[in-house]
């Protein structure tokens, strides 16, 4: 009998997993099972999670956004990181990792697994170096122990960084940020110490059968991704990502799901090639970018130089973009910057998913469209990606009921709003000018779950801590 998702695919079965997907997505179930035995796309499903609401990684299929969160050794408890869990889930968080290195591991990841509709990943290295007296003290028993724990818990998948190899160290000596990545650097760290090869490496053959027990899914990670605009597609980036692309076809040999995460730091013309050369080297398999952030000159608002990478990124095809806040570089995000790095990443998403024509995600922004030009204030705030920050914008400057019904905003006011006077010039006499009539019926729109509103799908979650008030979260560059 399958274990995963991948080995009942190329069985030619169509998993309760592919159709509950493929309803989400508005596919045929037939298409799903063919992404996921083609490697094409993942359903990062493990067979413990319960609580899981299936959904789908691929190229094909609409972008999708990962939110970090986690504790560390001064912050936080099991009730914050609930919250925080909560607030990923309610402003549109596809997936949810959680990179926690603080106390109390186990119980925090065993109450996410037992609350969350949405996948949870984890880092198990984390847990290895909490573990040993120091990274150099990691042995290969430990990391296979942790990350069995870890499958048997219901984890649905893991960065493993496996990819960076002692070979690929000397590589680095030119770059002007090193080694960014924090798994990357334990394990060029590790290999420096006991002057052997990459542990994970080495066992990666035990790691795919752990992983298709329990059909966890690999997030292979990249170790070297470059840390700023310079060190952007150089030799150590590039060779491995080779790397990546074998370790790809080893886990399907042993009917594993594979994803493979990117940079990074990329300038906006190499973005596209990013991309292209990954889902080459890589057979096609899922990309899962962080951003890219295509600038190093913004501190505070790095959500808006990644989010601008990130949909470049989803348009050439990656699959899942992993949230940047304006705290990243900075430090612990709160709830409002959580809140903020999702608004950028669903936007450029929906973007990304817009410019590669994916079927009917536009019909959401020609709805709101229309209620903007009808003047429809409330019809605005319930199409909007964040309905509460639409209206309070719109309400500190024009707070009154009877605002709800103007034909203005305060930007330009009654003289001179400009959907105002189009609208009085189509309705008078005038030659050449018909009234707009046109509305889109979103109900039967084409269009995947999250290419239409609201965002936050799951919010009927029974996740404790709901309030989600003033939670913080880990910034997403560390994994």
């Amino acid at each position: 009998m399958a274990n995963t998702q991948i080995a009942a695919a190329r069985e030619g079965t169509v998993t309760e997993e592919m159709e509950r997907v493929a309803k989400r997505e508005n596919r045929d179930p037939e298409f799903v099972r063919e992404q996921v035995a083609e490697g094409q796309a993942v359903i990062p499903a493990n067979t413990n999670h319960d609580a899981l609401d299936a959904m789908i990684i691929g190229r094909d299929f609409s972008t999708k956004v990962n939110a970090n969160i986690g504790n560390s050794e001064t912050t936080s408890d099991l009730e914050t990181e609930l919250e925080k869990l909560h607030s990923a889930v309610h402003y549109g968080a596809d997936t949810v990792m959680d990179l926690g290195t603080g106390s109390d591991l186990d119980e925090i990841r065993e109450t996410h697994l037992e609350h969350s509709p949405v996948p949870i990943g984890t880092v198990p290295l984390y847990e290895a170096v909490k573990q040993a007296d120091s990274p150099a003290e990691i042995t290969t028993d430990l990391l296979l122990e942790i990350i069995e724990k870890q499958a048997e818990q219901g984890v649905d998948y893991m960065t493993i960084h496996a990819g960076i190899l002692a070979e690929h160290l000397p590589l680095t000596d030119g770059r002007k940020t090193g080694i960014v990545s924090r798994g990357g650097s334990i394990m060029a760290s590790w290999m420096e110490e006991n002057g052997e090869q990459n542990p994970l490496f080495q066992v990666y053959d035990e790691i795919c059968e752990i992983f298709a027990e329990h059909d966890v899914t690999f997030s292979l990670g990249d170790s070297l991704r470059p840390g700023c605009l310079a060190d952007a597609c150089d030799e150590a980036q590039y060779a491995e990502l080779d790397t990546l692309g074998e370790l790809t076809r080893r886990a399907w040999e042993h009917d594993v799901q594979v994803m493979v995460e990117g940079p990074g730091h990329v300038p906006m013309h190499k973005v596209a090639e990013n991309v292209e050369r990954q889902q080459e080297v890589c057979d096609g398999a899922p990309f899962y970018v962080l951003g890219p952030l295509v600038t190093d000159i913004a501190p505070g608002y790095d959500h808006i130089t990644s989010a601008i990478g990130a949909a470049m990124a989803a348009q050439a095809g990656a699959a899942m973009l992993c949230y940047v806040t304006p705290k990243e570089h900075l430090g612990l995000p709160d709830e409002e910057d959580v809140r903020d790095g999702l608004a950028a990443y669903r936007i450029a998403a929906h973007a990304g998913d817009v410019g590669a024509e994916r079927p009917g995600a536009r019909d959401w922004d020609d709805a709101l469209s229309e209620a903007r030009y009808a003047f429809d204030w409330r019809e605005q705030f319930r199409l909007a990606l964040d309905p509460d920050r639409a209206r309070d914008s719109h309400d500190q400057t024009l707070p009154g009921d009877n605002y709800k019904e103007a034909r203005f905003c305060s930007m330009c006011g009654v003289e001179f709003c400009s959907m105002r006077i189009d609208q009085d010039a189509r309705e008078g006499d005038g030659d050449g000018m018909e009234r707009l009539t046109e509305e889109t019926n979103l109900e039967n729109s084409p269009a995947a779950e999250v290419n239409l509103p609201p965002v936050g799908t799951h919010e009927g979650a029974d996740i404790p801590g709901s309030e989600h008030d003033q939670a913080p979260a880990e910034p997403a560059s560390d994994d």
